[in-house]
């Protein structure tokens, strides 16, 4: 005997098999939403690892043009020991100073002089300032040492002796 407003067996299937089956569906996006998570953080670490490797060896190339540098300065320090005499250490320390000019210029660096130009405190740092009645007040009257550029950028100042005026009352 069957009552009229009751659900048949078959009906009664029909939304479990269909709950079954959202729960499959939200299974299956859920095992894609993790996966994807993983698959971005491995993406993170690999890139973390690639910025550190290349950040430790980003001077490899210049340290590599710097050791033959390196050489030459032994090897001129052994001959001015050999020979005994400071005109032959003199000749190859400067030859050691070209090469390491030309390495530091293909790097990107380059040697500047302020002798004579007007004080720039972006480009120079004045060490001492001297009165001069020759010299524009200023205007740079001597170097301590030069300035370096690395492409566009101060390296390092130069740095200067910077003229004065003399006192009107003097």
């Amino acid at each position: 005997m069957s009552l009229e407003g009751a659900p048949s067996a078959e009906a009664a299937q029909a939304p479990r098999s269909e709950v079954a089956e959202l729960r499959r569906q939200l299974d299956e996006k859920h095992d894609r939403l993790l996966r994807a998570l993983a698959d971005a953080e491995n993406t993170r670490r690999r890139a973390q690892r690639e910025r550190d490797e290349f950040a430790k060896y980003a001077t490899e190339s210049l340290l590599r043009d710097l050791i033959p540098v390196l050489d030459n300065l032994d090897r001129a320090l052994d001959a001015a020991r050999a020979a005994g005499t400071a005109a032959n250490l003199v000749e190859g320390v400067e030859l050691i100073q070209r090469e390491l000019l030309k390495v530091l210029e293909r790097a990107g660096v380059t040697r500047y002089s302020a002798v004579g130009q007007t004080f720039d405190p972006t480009r120079h740092e004045a060490i001492a300032r001297v009165v001069s009645g020759q010299a524009a007040p200023n205007t740079v009257v001597s170097e301590q040492l030069p300035g370096y550029l690395l492409h566009d950028r101060v390296l390092r100042p130069a740095l200067v002796v910077v003229a004065t005026a003399p006192d009107a009352d003097a």
